[in-house]
């Protein structure tokens, strides 16, 4: 570790030398891209050089021990004691520090809310669990644009998808993909009985168009009248579009912009960032198939949290978090949850020495 950490100060000085040249100074792409590297680098060389500080009184203290004066001796071994333990909280510091970060962490998200069992209770679901992103969407001041929906006829969503941009949108929400469910007594429910319902989220990082490339003769774009609420203008003109890549077979829709061009941008948008997450789970899974239980471990239809109403209860069943707070959290307050989910990732990773 100490060799990474020394490998990592040297070109952070570099990067520091590096950005104090004219030539650099007159570049501002180059700038720019040093500066963000910079930035990444600076939380592990300020830890590593308080370290290095500590590492260096801890020796001087111990030389101290030696000293003939009891009254010296006692105060260094004091000394040394919490300064052996401000350098194992250093260490651990650092090993979270060195930790792979996954490089899509930065990326806007395109968030998709669907219905799953439960029929018309699964898409109020839905729209709760929408209502629960929009206010913690707030919270972090993201922006966030709406690329399709689809009502239901009782005033939920079959299906919902939004872009959220802003900092570090997808490595903040990525931890809600999966299988969300529900029990609660429905509003159609005449004999107050509690059902389960379910509905799921997934979370893709915002594919940029080099990324992926997308041969126009592979495409086929069809546009139809847009149906639901909408206004005056749904149902009168051909805006809505549907563009299916064929070799994949992945097909998108947009209907919710009067134009016709916007919804083809949109739905560009998504097909990109779908296509973009189909190439990265085969490349994956290409890479030892002795990952495939982690694979799984992301799989749209697996449970990951319960929402129990009769309890006021939440449930994340990959950590066994419970939380005696349901309606907060429906309200948008999920960073307990997230943190919780994120901390212990970085645990499962120090553990296996990933870093």
């Amino acid at each position: 570790m100490i060799e990474r950490l020394q490998e990592i100060q040297a070109r952070f000085e570099e990067i520091e030398h590096q950005l104090s040249t004219p030539e650099v100074a007159s570049n501002p792409a180059t700038s720019a891209s040093l500066l963000k590297e910079i930035k990444e680098l600076r939380p592990v060389v300020e830890a590593f050089r308080r370290l290095c500080d500590l590492q260096r009184r801890a020796e001087e203290a111990g030389m101290i021990l030696k000293d003939p004066d009891e009254d010296m001796r006692e105060l260094a071994e004091q000394e040394l004691v919490e300064m052996q333990s401000q350098i194992a909280e250093l260490e651990d510091e650092l090993k979270g520090l060195l930790l792979p970060q996954d490089p899509d962490d930065d990326r806007n998200a395109i968030l998709e809310i669907r219905a799953g069992t439960g029929g018309e209770e699964a898409a109020l679901f839905a729209s709760d669990l929408l209502r629960m992103y929009g206010r913690f969407i707030e919270r972090h001041r993201w922006k966030v644009e709406t690329l399709t929906t689809s009502p239901s006829e009782a005033g939920g969503f079959k299906e919902v998808v939004l872009l959220v941009s802003g900092p570090k949108a997808y490595g903040t929400l990525k931890w809600e993909s999966g299988v969300h469910r529900v029990q609660r007594v429905p509003v159609t429910e005449s004999q107050g009985r509690i059902h389960t319902s379910a509905a799921t989220v997934a979370v893709l990082p915002e594919a940029e168009e080099i990324e992926v490339e997308i041969d126009s003769d592979d495409l086929r774009i069809e546009v139809f009248r847009a149906q639901g609420a909408g206004g005056q203008y749904v149902n009168t003109t051909d805006s809505a579009v549907r563009i299916t890549h064929l070799p994949s077979g992945i097909s998108v829709n947009c209907q919710d912009e009067r134009s016709q061009y916007k919804n083809k941008a949109k739905a560009m948008k998504l097909l990109q960032a779908r296509l973009l997450d189909r190439a990265r789970q085969s490349e994956a899974a290409k890479i030892a198939a002795d990952r495939r239980a982690q694979v799984k471990t992301g799989d749209r239809s697996e449970k990951i949290r319960t929402y129990n109403f009769p309890q006021n209860r939440v449930t994340d069943h990959r950590i066994n978090l419970t939380l005696h707070r349901l309606t907060d959290i429906l309200g948008g307050d999920l960073d307990e949850i997230i943190e919780s989910l994120s901390v212990h990732d970085r645990a499962e990773k120090l553990k296996a020495g990933a870093f």
